[in-house]
């Protein structure tokens, strides 16, 4: 069966590209009047970091998902097959079918409140991820325009 324990998803790999070719010397030789290439690679450079860091909340997030989907998944299955086994369908009277009936209620009721939950985790790794990168946006927006107005000043 499947164990969560051994599934690794790692941010780190998947940047590791990034990592080991530096674009910021491809542009080091670039030299522009009023432009201020290591400020601007400077501002990548912590664009790349918060992409980064969204990325390995979301993929903690959504390990974290997978493993409680997982974990679900397993708890309904033997509930099924509990129920299922203790089912027997000779003996079915009013009082057995209203019996199963409630058990599948709280079967169906247990269902929803782990499918919220997991809804819930869902939303709370894209949060995350979001506010990772909202944070860095408006810091970017800022670091514009203080580039911008040191521009005009030189100019």
């Amino acid at each position: 069966m499947f164990d969560p324990k051994t599934y690794a998803f790692d941010v780190e790999k998947m940047t590791e590209f990034f990592k080991q070719n530096d674009f910021t010397k491809q542009f080091s030789n670039m030299k522009l009047p009023n432009v201020d290439a290591e400020s601007i690679m400077a501002a990548q450079q912590k664009n790349m970091d918060a992409l980064i860091e969204a990325n390995k909340a979301a993929a903690a997030g959504y390990q974290d998902l997978f493993k409680k989907q997982m974990a679900v998944f397993e708890e309904t299955m033997a509930e099924a097959q509990k129920y299922m086994g203790s089912m027997d369908t000779t003996k079915l009277d009013p009082e057995a079918a209203k019996a199963q009936a409630e058990l599948a209620k709280a079967a169906f009721e247990k269902a929803l409140a782990n499918m919220q939950a997991l809804a819930e985790s869902a939303q709370k790794a894209n949060s995350e991820a979001y506010e990772i990168v909202s944070a860095r946006v408006q810091e970017s927006l800022n670091e514009l325009r203080e580039y911008a107005s040191k521009i005009a000043t030189n100019a």
